[in-house]
């Protein structure tokens, strides 16, 4: 009875250090090894601190919310990139005539997305004009920046844009007729989703 109630002792006891049996210790080669792939995984990890965003509208009240977020996080200290794409790349489009040697249908895209960023239209109540103008009186009034002021404040901030270059050939839109700004290149698409695995916040607007 003795011998049965040491043994059922022992059994309720939990293992110490020296009942357990001890493990091969890794060789320098192993370790060596599991420094890379956690550096590795560091590396390739997403930047908490990185915001890319995709551009895609070209309407007046969309590009203010993008430029405003754009801004506010680069002024923040986050690293700040636009992959501007379709009828967001017309808006990057500068006021002037349009170069020459285009076809037909790359002139009709340049007639019907002219350059400038007055000429951007609401994506809801525009009416022919007025509600743009009714809105610019309205930030005015109120202290609030327009969009050359934001994408002015965007260059001081180093804000990054990369042009869809699919989007530039299928309307037609040359280099020369790209607005003036130093942080501008363009890119194809892999590029941005090469952007967004790196980033922590991706936006589309």
């Amino acid at each position: 009875m003795a011998i049965l109630q040491k043994t059922q002792k022992e059994k309720a006891m939990p293992p110490t250090a020296e009942s357990m049996p001890l493990l091969p210790a890794p060789s320098l080669k192993e370790l060596a090894q599991r420094v890379r792939v956690l550096e590795h995984h560091h590396q390739s990890a997403p930047d908490p601190n990185t915001l890319n965003m995709l551009l895609f509208s070209g309407e007046m009240d969309r590009l203010l919310s993008a430029f405003t977020l754009a801004t506010g996080a680069a002024a923040s200290g986050m690293h700040v990139s636009i992959f501007v794409t379709f009828w967001g790349a017309a808006a990057l489009k500068k006021v002037g005539p349009q170069s020459p040697g285009k076809s037909f249908i790359e002139k009709m895209f340049g007639w019907m997305l002219p350059g400038g960023w007055h000429r951007k239209k609401l994506s809801r109540l525009d009416m022919g004009g007025l509600g743009r103008w009714l809105m610019r009186q309205e930030m005015r009034k109120k202290g609030m920046p327009d969009l050359p002021t934001l994408l002015s404040i965007a260059q001081e901030l180093g804000v990054e844009l990369y042009l869809c270059d699919t989007s530039m050939a299928m309307m037609g839109i040359r280099k020369e007729e790209l607005i003036d700004y130093p942080n501008l290149r363009v890119c194809g698409v892999a590029h941005f989703l090469d952007m967004s695995t790196k980033s922590n916040t991706t936006l589309f607007i």
